[in-house]
């Protein structure tokens, strides 16, 4: 279905995997893998594609040429990995404690879902959560309500761990990429990109520090912050961010799409299947239609 209003992305708008250029790819897989829990789903030619089932969350690209940004650069904030049930986060989450427990940066309960968050082995930010339903997210004045209220991940592991979860190698669930937050150089840049020309809709924001935006009435698909990285420029060639992916529900909406965009001046590269350009921080954004089994 195409979005009633020709400016916005569709309401049933999805995101698709993140891409990282990774400096140790194996460390980096097992990390995704044994401790995240996902799955390898394929690993040829230095590339390899973590997910559940047959949808790719993680795309790791082998860079070791590439060296780390700096903390003040533009890029990745976190990705944001969505379960489908709080035992699957917490076998997650449980995993994670077990083979990496130095990683993990912090908890929260946002109002709108449960949150935990973590570093990978090359600082790229890990969110992994579960959202509380829609009918209990409270919008005021067409701004969603969310809060970093605290958190007990202990006790969280108490409640929602079962044995099944707690088992080696688990992987209880579906996942998939709920949300991508960016680092980037200033908020009204991003909103003008993020909302004005790309489609999302602005859902929250805070102040000039934090922008959330979203497709159809989610919390947030992306979000954009300037806490590390206030007046960052361009980014290098570096490790970390590779690419973003967003899914939109039609080949129609992928055309609508590449026509705005290119309204507005926004340089794309269209191979009639992908529609793939970059954010005023050169963080690339590749938007593509459903996939064909």
């Amino acid at each position: 279905m195409t979005a009633a209003n020709p400016d916005l992305l569709a309401a049933d708008t999805g995101m698709g995997a993140v891409t990282l250029k990774v400096g140790d790819l194996d460390r980096m897989i097992a990390y995704y893998r044994d401790a995240v829990t996902l799955e390898l789903l394929s690993l040829h030619d230095g590339i390899a594609v973590l997910g559940r089932g047959t949808t790719p969350i993680m795309i790791l690209e082998h860079a070791p040429e590439l060296k780390h940004a700096s903390p003040k650069d533009a890029g990745l904030y976190h990705t944001a990995i969505l379960f489908d049930s709080k035992a699957a986060l917490a076998a997650a989450i449980y995993n994670v404690a077990v083979r990496h427990p130095g990683s993990f940066t912090g908890s929260a309960d946002h109002l709108v879902s449960e949150a935990f968050y973590f570093d990978d082995p090359e600082g790229n930010g890990v969110e992994l959560y579960w959202d509380r339903d829609r009918s209990t997210w409270s919008w005021v004045h067409g701004q969603i309500e969310m809060n970093s209220l605290f958190l007990d991940p202990n006790a969280f592991l108490r409640e929602h761990l079962s044995e099944a979860g707690a088992a080696p190698d688990a992987k209880l669930g579906d996942a998939v990429v709920g949300h991508v937050h960016l680092s980037v150089g200033n908020i009204p840049a991003a909103k003008q990109f993020y909302v004005e020309q790309l489609g999302f809709e602005q859902t929250t924001m805070f102040g000039s520090q934090a922008l959330f935006v979203s497709a159809g009435g989610y919390h947030h698909h992306m979000a954009m912050n300037t806490w590390n990285s206030a007046g960052a420029g361009k980014r290098r060639p570096v490790l970390g961010l590779g690419k973003v992916e967003i899914v939109v529900p039609s080949a129609d909406d992928l055309g609508a799409l590449g026509e705005r965009m290119r309204h507005f001046g926004v340089q794309t590269a269209d191979d009639g299947r992908t529609l793939a350009f970059e954010d005023p921080w050169a963080n690339v954004i590749q938007v593509e239609g459903p996939s064909v089994e």
